[in-house]
């Protein structure tokens, strides 16, 4: 599992993203691509999450070693969707080449193993977090710093790191 880390990536982002960092997202994938990145995992939560995991769909299309893993938090996350969310969690779920379920029923803490999966299981976390406290994005990057993990932040900003 060890060397799967050393090639994996992971994503956490706020669920309002709407596409903001579209280009940047598909440039930094080909760019980790090139740098030896091959394994990517998705927390799967409608907005940044899906976005990375859709773009991750489409670098599989033109690599054949491109692995995508669907992170959920718990059995059944699937209904927590409607619209096109749910068009796109079928969309990602069905390219992953595995699903992981992190616990057997929703709750707060299956969001926080979820995150602790990713920086467990990642090298490099590609986010788009707003500096915004007490989010499962910031729990999730500060994690990651604190594991030594690279972290990629997508979201435009001037903001200084305070970390």
């Amino acid at each position: 599992m060890e060397n799967e880390k050393s090639i994996t990536v992971a994503f956490t982002g706020h669920r309002t993203y709407q596409g903001e960092a579209e280009v940047e997202l598909k440039q930094q994938l080909e760019a980790l691509y090139e740098r030896g990145f091959r394994r990517f995992l998705t927390g799967m939560a409608w907005g940044f999450d899906l976005a990375a995991g859709v773009a991750v769909v489409e670098l599989k299309k033109r690599y054949a070693d491109v692995e995508l893993v669907a992170v959920e938090p718990y059995l059944n996350f699937r209904m927590r969707f409607k619209g096109e969310d749910l068009a796109l969690y079928d969309r990602v779920r069905d390219a992953a080449d595995e699903v992981v379920q992190v616990c057997q029923s929703g709750s707060m803490q299956a969001y926080f193993r979820r995150n602790d999966y990713l920086t467990d299981n990642a090298s490099i976390i590609v986010a788009w977090w707003n500096w915004l406290p007490k989010s499962g994005t910031e729990y999730t990057v500060k994690r990651a710093r604190k594991r030594g993990l690279e972290v990629i932040n997508l979201f435009p900003t001037i903001m200084p790191e305070l970390f």
